[in-house]
């Protein structure tokens, strides 16, 4: 079941990838529906806070009418960041899934783990690695084709 929901959060990567954007996709699933669909768009809006996780929380709650996401679950292609792993704990979110891990700025067990490490009044259940190599792929391959854009760019 987790890889039919990471899947989809890969066609939102892909959407940020199209758009020179980092392609960080995410869904979040209530009662086995998709409630709601995000990608970044940082560059786009010029808002550091503009992260997949942060903008489906947003869409999630529109949709309920309620901050509390109680009993929904966020697929994420990348580790949350500590601003989006913090998002994640206030909304009350129950389950997290994430594919690849992020060694410069994961917070959920990478560079620290805000879910484990610290006391909270709410504990978000998590699983990593959940289509993995499909997930480290679009990064590699929006880096990748980024530097030699940025390269063609100087001649």
């Amino acid at each position: 079941m987790e890889e039919k929901y990471m899947k989809e959060a890969l066609k939102e990567a892909q959407k940020a990838f199209d758009k020179w954007e980092v392609p960080v996709g995410c869904v979040i699933v209530k009662d086995g529906k998709i409630i709601a669909r995000a990608h970044n768009i940082k560059e786009l809006s010029n808002d550091t806070t503009k992260h997949a996780e942060i903008l489906a929380i947003q869409k999630a709650s529109k949709k309920l009418g309620a901050w509390r996401l109680l009993d929904c679950d966020m697929y994420v292609t990348l580790e949350p960041c500590s601003m989006c792993a913090g998002a994640i704990i206030n909304s009350r979110i129950s389950n997290l899934y994430y594919g690849a891990s992020d060694e410069k700025t994961g917070a959920v067990g990478s560079v620290l783990n805000l879910f484990d490490d610290y006391t909270f009044n709410h504990k978000v259940n998590y699983e990593k690695g959940i289509l993995k190599d499909e997930c480290e792929n679009i990064l590699k391959s929006f880096f990748k084709e980024l530097r030699q854009k940025k390269k063609e760019e100087k001649v």
